[in-house]
């Protein structure tokens, strides 16, 4: 049963085990890549994004490339239509960990660091970035072992459904009128594979300011986990000799705040609750409170996501005088328990230079704590960093059969009163009379 599981990954495994004594220089992404400064003034030749959406309002970000992590995002700052200088969001951003257990327990896998996912990258093809540009990034020739430049990383623009439809006389307009609007998405992908599995890495950047992270698996169903004996998984192909083993997709992503481009950032937790019921039919009512942490936690988005977090900046603040803050909009739907460091949807920690990984992070060092249920230790929450788990368990399918057809994880960043009202809002209704109770000039 085990050898079958080394099979998984035949190529990676042996070029992974050769730069085991090198990995330690990979603490931090500056010493990954020293190539790439992290200040958006001096990102490096290429290392530059700028993109004015449809909607008026301007992504700027630099990127680099770890041989672990792969795609790093550095310096995240949106510009919405009319504010008069970058409102920066994101110091760093990364994949932290792909946790891959098998439900025989025959193995699990920890992707970004033991595999070194960030050395696997594919090489794009023009029409695997419609639309869009293509970027050098350093890949491995599997053939030789080798580093090699390919084109591996996509940069493009992407529909992405209405931003909003609307009645303006709803507001007091008059005459009224409709108000619809496609919303548009700068998106940033690479694809790197891990054994049979190719892994898209992207981030979607929305007109609206929000930022969503995301994470899908494709490529093709392990051939060796074909085995009906040990009773695990779903049966693939012509009657049930073949079953493809069941396992779990546990995906993590670092992110570190610098909310109106300073560190200091606090964290709320948000919390609905019944409360009682009230009206002639008796409706149920509800109530939130909100707390800042001010201690390293660890928590789940609760029942109906009755549980949320917000990132807010210590200093900035949008036109109505609200503190402006990043909401984490999280649903972990097939969550894995049965490891410590995948029992909570979202972690948030102090800084600490040395924790990089969600789990195998002691790989890069023994004087370091190995997951990001062991960073959670009592500290004051300074500088925080947020770690989300998003789960998926993979029970295959016939249709997955090949190759197979992406599923998806991940969350969004959405602004919470970043602006005093929606970058996207025509710009004729960008008057006080609409921001707030409506000014009506009419009976209704």
């Amino acid at each position: 049963m085990h050898s079958k599981r080394t099979l998984r990954r035949p190529a990676l495994a042996a070029s992974a085990l050769l730069l085991l004594p090198a990995l330690p220089a990979l603490a931090t992404p500056a010493q990954a890549a020293p190539q790439a400064p992290a200040r958006a003034a001096a990102c490096g030749s290429g290392a530059a994004i700028e993109q004015t959406m449809r909607g008026g309002g301007v992504w700027r970000m630099c990127w680099h490339t770890n041989s672990t992590a792969g795609l790093v995002l550095e310096d995240v700052s949106f510009q919405p239509k009319g504010e008069p200088k970058p409102i920066k969001v994101l110091s760093s951003a990364k994949l932290a960990q792909i946790h891959v257990p098998y439900d025989d327990a025959s193995v699990e896998f920890n992707d970004v660091t033991e595999m070194q996912l960030g050395e696997s990258a594919e090489p794009l093809r023009p029409k695997d970035c419609p639309g869009g540009v293509l970027k050098k990034i350093p890949g491995v020739d599997l053939d030789t072992g080798r580093t090699k430049q390919i084109n591996g990383l996509c940069v493009t623009t992407q529909e992405r459904g209405f931003a909003f439809h609307g009645n303006s006389g709803d507001i007091g307009e008059e005459p009224n009128r409709k108000d619809a609007e496609q919303g548009q998405d700068l998106v940033l992908y690479t694809v790197n594979s891990a054994g049979y599995y190719h892994y898209i890495n992207q981030w979607n950047f929305s007109d609206d300011g929000t930022i969503t992270p995301k994470a899908g698996a494709t490529g093709n169903l392990s051939p060796s986990d074909y085995d009906a004996s040990d009773d695990q998984g779903w049966p693939v192909g012509n009657g049930s000799k073949s079953r493809a083993t069941s396992h779990h997709h546990n995906i993590f992503w670092r992110l570190d705040f610098a909310a109106d481009g300073a560190g200091d950032a606090t964290v709320e937790q948000f919390d609905t609750h019944r409360s009682g019921s009230g009206g002639p039919d008796r409706t149920p009512a509800y109530r939130t409170t909100r707390r800042q942490l001010t201690k390293e936690a660890a928590g789940n988005a609760g029942p109906a996501g009755y549980r949320w977090w917000r990132v807010v900046s210590a200093k900035g603040k949008n036109a109505d005088g609200h503190r402006r803050s990043w909401e984490l909009v999280h649903r972990n739907q097939a969550k894995y328990t049965a490891r410590s460091f995948t029992k909570y949807d979202v972690y948030f920690t102090r800084y600490k230079r040395f924790e990089q990984y969600a789990s195998d992070n002691a790989r890069f060092g023994s004087h370091r704590a190995d997951d990001v249920g062991k960073f959670v230790d009592g500290e004051e929450l300074k500088h925080p960093i947020a770690w989300v788990n998003v789960g998926f368990h993979h029970i295959a399918r016939d249709e997955d059969q090949t190759p197979m057809p992406v599923h998806w994880q991940g969350f969004s960043i959405a602004p919470r009163d970043v602006t005093a009202m929606s970058p996207l809002t025509p710009d004729r209704l960008r008057k006080p009379r609409y921001n707030g109770e409506p000014q009506f000039d009419y009976e209704r």
